[in-house]
């Protein structure tokens, strides 16, 4: 039976990691990114080395911000997705929000923050709620966001997406115990500070790397296919009891100091 995931931020850090692990564990893949032109050949490098694995992949570069797009693709695959055939994960990693201080000049604006807890936090319920509308969603079936420490601690410019993050744990929690009867979990992944596209946004980013590095016992960063791995292990039937949870990825970075 064929298992399809649908990865949305899959061209980079965490989904692209994520993506290609799922489709090793025999996945086919759906993916949606937002990139430029010059960044096409990353991408189709990530279709030619999941389809190399004899695995099936769509790709959707689209703006997901505005529903009307996250709409057309939803059609779109429910258009690609056979009758006989469904969505068993679905992996929400998108990094698509204002990194600026509350206060004070260059202070993020009513609409900054509307936007990054829209995409970052709302989204994922849009996406959940498109897919049971279509019929697109197998059970049982996994969802996976993906958060950060940035949800508990206080980082210079972090907080739109610090509250961001705290609106897609809420949802988690109240999205595992609705889905419950179809047999659906969902959980956070809260990874470690990991070199990404993401990270080397957020102002700071060097001194933020620093010191996780300085904290983690195992003195390395966490890595995109640490979190990829971590998605794969929930993925088993034998997780089936884990959900509503933020499940940390970190090798003990967050209490070793």
């Amino acid at each position: 039976m064929t298992r399809w995931a649908l990865v949305i931020g899959a061209s980079s850090g965490m989904g692209r990691a994520t993506a290609l692990k799922l489709a090793a564990d025999g996945y086919d893949i759906l993916g949606v990114h937002l990139d430029r032109r010059a960044a096409l050949p990353r991408i189709e490098a990530l279709r030619a080395e999941i389809e190399g694995m004899g695995r099936r992949t769509v790709l959707f570069n689209s703006n997901i911000s505005a529903s009307t797009n996250r709409k057309a693709v939803l059609d779109h695959i429910r258009e690609t997705v056979a009758a006989t055939e469904g969505i068993s994960v679905l992996v929400h990693s998108v990094a698509f929000g204002v990194t600026k201080p509350l206060l004070g000049p260059g202070s993020a604006t009513e609409e900054d923050l509307t936007i990054t807890c829209g995409v970052m936090g709302h989204d994922l319920v849009h996406w959940v709620r498109g897919l049971l509308e279509r019929n697109l969603f197998e059970s049982p079936g996994r969802i996976f966001a993906m958060t950060s420490e940035g949800d508990r601690r206080a980082w210079p410019s972090y907080g739109p997406v610090a509250a961001a993050k705290c609106v897609l744990e809420a949802h988690t929690r109240q999205l595992a115990v609705e889905l419950a009867a179809r047999k659906i979990t969902v959980n956070c992944i809260l990874a470690g500070v990991t070199d990404t596209p993401a990270l080397r946004v957020i102002p700071g980013h060097d001194e933020l790397a620093a010191a996780a590095l300085r904290r983690n016992p195992h003195g390395r960063l966490t890595t995109p296919e640490d979190v990829a791995n971590v998605v794969s292990l929930l993925c088993d039937s034998r997780a089936a009891w884990i959900t509503g949870s933020v499940v940390s990825c970190d090798g003990g970075e967050s209490v070793a100091g």
